[in-house]
């Protein structure tokens, strides 16, 4: 009975919550930089003083990044964030003219098919880059054909 009253309260705090993805970065100004003019977000705010290289807060789309430079580079295994988009062809066309570099795609089962940077599968495409600090992001598209070639 406690654990069912718990899990509601959690449910009910994290549906009415904010999100931000914590970015580990190494140079903030080049963070803040590829954040807003490369993927077109926001700067929202910025630490000041002592901190001001250490924090600061970006909008790209409906997400908040919190960049972050931690006082020892932090190691993640498949931790990333994802970009969901509506037409990944067009959105990897847009940063590739922005000077960002994708990662080459890989077939992810047998009803995967690759074209340039893009993995299409029956449930949607991805695309991999990685941002101004080496930290991976995704692009994704749900459901969409497979291209036809």
């Amino acid at each position: 009975m406690w654990l069912r009253a718990c899990r509601k309260v959690v449910d009910i705090m994290l549906s009415e919550a904010g999100f931000a993805t914590l970015v580990p970065i190494r140079n903030m100004e080049r963070a803040i930089k590829f954040y807003t003019d490369t993927l077109g977000g926001s700067l929202n705010m910025r630490a000041e003083g002592e901190m001001k290289n250490y924090w600061a807060s970006v909008n790209v789309g409906n997400s908040e990044f919190w960049l972050v430079k931690p006082e020892k580079r932090e190691k993640r295994n498949l931790a990333y964030s994802t970009f969901i988009v509506k037409d990944i062809k067009q959105a990897v066309g847009n940063l590739k003219g922005k000077g960002v570099k994708f990662l080459r795609a890989e077939k992810m089962g047998p009803d995967s098919k690759i074209d340039g940077a893009v993995t299409f599968s029956p449930y949607g495409a991805e695309a991999f880059f990685k941002d101004s600090e080496g930290n991976l992001s995704m692009l994704w598209e749900n459901k969409i054909p497979f291209p036809s070639k």
